[in-house]
This record gives C-alpha cells, sequence and structure tokens, in this order.
C-alpha cells in the first residue's frame, strides 16, 4: 500500500523552516522600513529647505513660524498615521532657521532619532542617517 500525504515529522520539519526565515527577515524588513520612512523625511525636510529659501528670495528674510510652513510638507507621510512631524526650531529668525523633524508612532524607536537641517546645511544627527 502507497503512503499518501506528509508525515508529523515532515511537517513539523517544514514549520520549524518557515519559523528560521521569519526570525531572521522580519528585523531585517522592519530596518529597511525605517529607513525608507527616514529617507522620505530627509526628501520633504530638503524640499521645504527650498520652500524657504524661494521665500527668503521672495519676501527678503525666512518665515518664524512654523504654521506659516505648507501642511502638505510638514507631516510626514502627507496622511495619518504620521512617522515625522516637521517644525521650525525656536531659535527661528527673519535671516537664519533650522528645520526640525521629530520622529513619531512606529519610528520614534529609530537609531536616528529626530532630524534637522538648518539654512546653512548643517544636518543632524550625522552618524549615516542622511546617507541615501
Amino acid at each position: 500500500m502507497k503512503q499518501k500525504g506528509m508525515t508529523l515529522i515532515e511537517l513539523m520539519i517544514v514549520v520549524a523552516i518557515i519559523g528560521i526565515i521569519s526570525a531572521i527577515a522580519y528585523p531585517s524588513y522592519q530596518s529597511y522600513v525605517e529607513k525608507t520612512r527616514r529617507t522620505a523625511a530627509q526628501g520633504k525636510m530638503l524640499e521645504l529647505a527650498q520652500w524657504m529659501e524661494r521665500a527668503y528670495t521672495t519676501n527678503g528674510s525666512y518665515p518664524t513660524a512654523t504654521a506659516s510652513l505648507p501642511l502638505a510638507l510638514r507631516n510626514i507621510p502627507d496622511t495619518a498615521p504620521f512617522q515625522y512631524k516637521v517644525a521650525l526650531a525656536s531659535g527661528a529668525t527673519a535671516t537664519s532657521f533650522t528645520l526640525v523633524a521629530t520622529a513619531e508612532g512606529s519610528q520614534a524607536g529609530d537609531d536616528c532619532g529626530n532630524l534637522s537641517l538648518s539654512n546653512t546645511g548643517v544636518k543632524t544627527p550625522a552618524q549615516n542617517c542622511w546617507k541615501y
């Protein structure tokens, strides 16, 4: 008589292999998701810095209040749940600014944490967080 199907041992081996693969793959996936969100925030910050420079060229001064920044550029992604919120740092003046992206939600555990970009191009944190 010919046997059909799988034995319990074969099934357990398959389950063990799937468990090992998922234990390795899931943290790697989470890391890539965090990097993608961080890169999106950096792109929005650079876009907002360009907007600030255009405002300076037009008006002769930088906007000094977060409320004057375009809403579409302040929340990353544009739809909830937000992963970063971008605002002007408290020391913004008519001649200088620093944009700060505050990590929120699941992105709050990111190794890079909050990001900042000044009108002179200084980016923090510097440790490989602004690499593309």
